[in-house]
Formats: structure tokens, sequence, C-alpha cells
């Protein structure tokens, strides 16, 4: 039996060319982690009443956001590179060369989701929840760009699992070649890309197991995302030997996780104190504006709150939009 490697690898190209054009991995696990993400979005809202073509129109707004959302929150929290001594503004447009912040990613994700919604007539607590467990996804498959970029590893360590870590040549996106033709080595780091990455998937198993026995709703589901994300996240920062702007000697980023956490947790006790007894309330059901609730048969014989997705959707609401004339008085609030 052959015991497991002294080391992780770590790839020695992370971009491939199709005659002129470059085909960059971490872009691939970028778009990886949003299709996923849509796909497992669209079953959640769906089995919530939702109309099943919505996440796919709500993604046409949240991902560009995201997208500019994440480099805005980059070059603001780590300026030097654009702004400083020798620094170049010119690069702050140039995404495919790294530099993404998910806080940003988020904030602005969410905005372009709750304009999506607001167009749709939907609230945006119970789209939030559909969409919790699928962003936690698309996290984990994206962090494998920075496994093949050889970027954001933790300490040095010798354990099993430590990641080898190239000199890497970041306009050619490769390591860099010694004398002898073979990639030079910095030596064996932490791999922190792969803690977020199994600690967002474990995150995301939680999420749905506590949505199903709990019926979690009015946003809770996604305020327990910000949470766990944010406790793993303060963690892999404390490990990251990147360079990176601190204040008080913490990372930017880990005051940022400590802040929003300790939000998040707030919000989440108030949610579940505001609407303690209330899990079958008909305010925050996903439906239109104007559409009315129509019980599926499931919910009228009187399914059990602890199945699964199927019969959770079944005791909730279902939804007719398109039958339903919009009676403005009736919209629910966004």
């Amino acid at each position: 039996m052959t015991g497991l490697p002294a080391v992780l690898p770590s790839p020695t190209v992370a971009v491939w060319y199709l005659g002129p054009l470059p085909v960059r991995a971490y872009a691939l696990c970028i778009i990886a982690g949003i299709v996923a993400a849509v796909w497992i979005a669209e079953k959640r809202f769906r089995a919530r009443g939702g109309r099943p073509d919505f996440i796919l129109d709500m993604a046409v707004w949240a991902v560009p956001f995201g997208i500019v959302g994440a480099r805005i929150y980059h070059v603001i929290t780590s300026p030097q590179a654009y702004f400083g001594e020798d620094g170049d503004p010119v690069r702050a447009l140039k995404i495919w060369d790294g530099g993404l912040g998910i806080w940003g990613a988020i904030a602005a994700g969410a905005l372009g989701a709750w304009i999506a919604a607001r167009r749709a007539g939907y609230r945006f607590a119970p789209v939030a929840d559909a969409v919790a467990p699928a962003l936690l996804v698309a996290q984990a498959l994206g962090r494998w760009g920075n496994w093949f970029n050889n970027e954001l590893y933790g300490r040095a360590t010798d354990l099993p699992w430590a990641l080898t870590i190239h000199e890497w040549d970041g306009v050619r996106g490769r390591a860099v070649l010694g004398p002898d033709g073979t990639p030079e080595v910095l030596g064996t780091f932490h791999p922190t890309f792969l803690y977020e990455s199994l600690w967002c998937l474990a995150a995301a198993v939680v999420l749905v197991r506590l949505d199903r026995r709990y019926r979690l709703r009015h946003g809770q589901v996604f305020l327990l995302y910000v949470v766990l994300y944010c406790a793993g996240r303060s963690w892999f920062e404390a490990l990251r030997i990147d360079e990176a702007n601190d204040i008080l000697g913490l990372r930017v980023n880990t005051w940022v996780a400590g802040v929003v956490l300790v939000v998040a947790l707030a919000a989440f006790v108030r949610s579940r104190r505001r609407h303690r007894g209330a899990a079958d309330e008909l305010g925050d059901v996903v439906r239109p504006a104007g559409g009315e609730q129509v019980p599926s048969a499931s919910s009228v014989e009187g399914a059990s709150p602890s199945g699964d997705a199927a019969s959770v959707a079944d005791e909730r609401t279902v939804t007719q939009p398109q039958e339903q004339p919009r009676q403005g008085p009736d919209r629910p609030s966004t």
C-alpha cells in the first residue's frame, strides 16, 4: 500500500494558450464555482416555490457586481501596488493578474442580487437563504485558483500535508526554472487554500442540515453562512504570510472577519428571538409582488418539517407568479 506523499504538489503552470488567447486556471476555477452555485441555488430556490429561472437572471446581476466589488475591495485594502511608490494605477484594472477580495464580492454581489430580486418582486431574505450554501460551494471551488497560482499559502511547515510552493513568474503564469531546467522551489507551507476550501464545503453541509431541521427563514441561513465563513477565515488569515496591510498588528482581513462575524451573529440571534414560534408565518416566504400563496398538496396534508428539501418545500408556500395580476398594495417589502 502506497503511503501519503511527504508534501502536496503545486502546479507549475497556471496559464495555457489557445493561439493568442490565454486560458487561466484561476478564471476556470471561478467559473466552475459560479456554475455550481447557480445550479445549487436554483434547486433550493425552486424547492421554496420560487420561479425556476430567477436564479440565472439574478446571476446576471450578482456575478458582475461581485467581481467588480471584489476588485475594488482588494485595491482599497492593498493600494501600494497601484497608487504607492512605483505603483501603476492601470494594474488596478487587470483582474486577470489576481487580487479579488471576498468581502467586496459578497457585499457587491448581494447588492446585485437585491436589485434582481426587487425587479422580480421577490423578498431578498428568502432569496439570500436559498443562495447561501451555494455561495460556500462557489468559494470552495474558487480557492483552487490560488493553488494553481502558487499563492496565498500559510506559514512554513513540515507536516505530511505541507504544500510545495515554487518560485513564481506572475506575468507568465508559471514556475521559474532553475539552471537545470527544473522548477525552483521556495519550500513547503500550510495549504491555506485547501483548509478554506474544505471549511466552506463543510459549512455548506452544516447550513443545509440546520435549515432542514430548524426551518431557518427570514435571512437566518444567510446570516449563519456569514458567521461560519468568518469564523474559519479568521483562522486562515492567522496562518497566511503573504504581504498585507495591518491595523494594530492584525491583518485588515482579520479585523473585517471579526467585525462582520459579531454583527452577523447578533443579527441572527435577534432574528431568532423576533420570529420565535413563527415558523409558518407567511411574511417571509418566497413569492413575487402581488402573487397569491397557493398551498401545495403536501402542505395541506401536513408533511413533516423534518423531511428533505422537497418536503420542506411542500410545507412552504408555492408561488404562481405568472397567473396572478400585480396588486400594488400587497407587494412585499424588499
